[in-house]
């Protein structure tokens, strides 16, 4: 009987790093093994010993990160308020509440109670010691989770020093606690407001790219790991992720949940001079040393399921794939070897 060789696109999903990886194929029937094309001469690559990197692109925006709402516990009415484009550091007034400031406290708990001596112990007391010896009232020595006499010490000479009521105790709402300095994105109050709410939003202080992602590449988000960064206006460096939130989203809009990225800029210097602009930031998936590799048109999708390379000898060798870059593929194989030649579409 003859064989008969079907010609076939076959688009392979391929779920290896970067997603789908389209394959133009040959695919045999009624045999093991296909047959090269017959129409013209067949192009031939070799296979190759080399390092792989799977990776995505992305376009991200640089700015100072992904904003977030700051919210106030603080009773009264709103009598100051920063200007778009401030920072804020520790110590410094937020807003003010009846034309008292409410200071910016660092720390990664918010005030959750009423502070005064007699209390029971909490992370929230070590929260407001800490901020009291940074700012040079350490009457209590080193901080630690205890309301102590020395803490309301403490507490009333840095209350002296802002033009506060000398209590010696510290409301819920008395001080703004983020992780660290603050810059203003954007109001959502005004003057004569309720001082309680959500005032404000606001960013980190260093330069750092926004990168939104589809939920099908969440994969990417991973803190700590490193991204490429290509800068419009800027010069090319390497980022850090620092913070991954996620987005709701609205189906009545058409808005699908987002993961948001910050990335920080590892190198100042590479955005000097750049206010703002787009940003390509390249994600490494997986990195392979050392591996076999084909241009992805080589691979052949067996009539018995899986994937081969066909030699320029009209052999098939039945291959496992692994890492996808660049147009290239990692395959594994017995009797596969360095420098043979295969057939492949491009």
């Amino acid at each position: 009987m003859n064989r008969k060789v079907v010609i076939a696109a076959l688009v392979a999903a391929v779920v290896l790093g970067t997603g789908g990886v389209v394959v133009l194929t040959r695919v045999a029937s009624n045999q093991a093994n296909a047959a090269p094309l017959q129409n013209n001469p067949a192009k031939t690559a070799q296979v190759k010993r080399t390092n792989l990197a799977d990776q995505q692109s992305v376009t991200g925006q640089l700015g100072h990160g992904a904003e977030r709402a700051l919210a106030s516990r603080k009773s009264g009415t709103v009598t100051g308020l920063p200007k778009q484009g401030d920072v804020v550091e520790r110590g410094k007034p937020v807003f003010h509440s009846d034309a008292k400031p409410v200071p910016l406290f660092y720390g990664e708990i918010p005030l959750y109670r009423d502070l005064e001596q007699g209390m029971s112990n909490g992370p929230d007391v070590k929260v407001v010691e800490e901020n009291l010896a940074a700012l040079g009232f350490a009457d209590f020595g080193t901080p630690d989770d205890r309301f102590t006499y020395y803490t309301a010490t403490a507490l009333k000479k840095w209350q002296k020093a802002n033009g506060l009521e000398q209590t010696g105790k510290l409301g819920s709402g008395d001080v703004v606690v983020q992780p660290g300095a603050i810059r203003v994105a954007s109001l959502n109050t005004q003057l004569g407001a309720p001082a309680g709410g959500e005032l404000m939003k606001v960013t980190g202080t260093e330069r750092a790219v926004t990168v939104e992602l589809e939920q099908s590449k969440q994969r990417l988000a991973k803190q700590g790991e490193k991204v490429e960064l290509s800068i419009t206006g800027g010069k090319p460096t390497t980022g850090t992720i620092t913070g991954i939130t996620r987005t709701a989203g609205d189906p009545n809009q058409g808005q699908k949940p987002k993961i948001v990225l910050t990335v920080s800029v590892d190198d100042p210097k590479a955005v000097e001079g750049v206010e703002s602009g787009s940003v390509t930031a390249v994600f490494t998936v997986a990195k392979k040393q050392n591996v076999l590799a084909v241009p992805i048109g080589a691979l052949l999708a067996l009539a018995e399921g899986g994937y081969g390379l066909v030699t320029d000898d009209g052999r098939t060798i039945p291959v496992t794939v692994g890492v996808f870059a660049k147009g290239q593929v990692e395959v594994r194989g017995e009797g596969l070897r360095e420098g043979m030649k295969v057939v492949t579409t491009e």
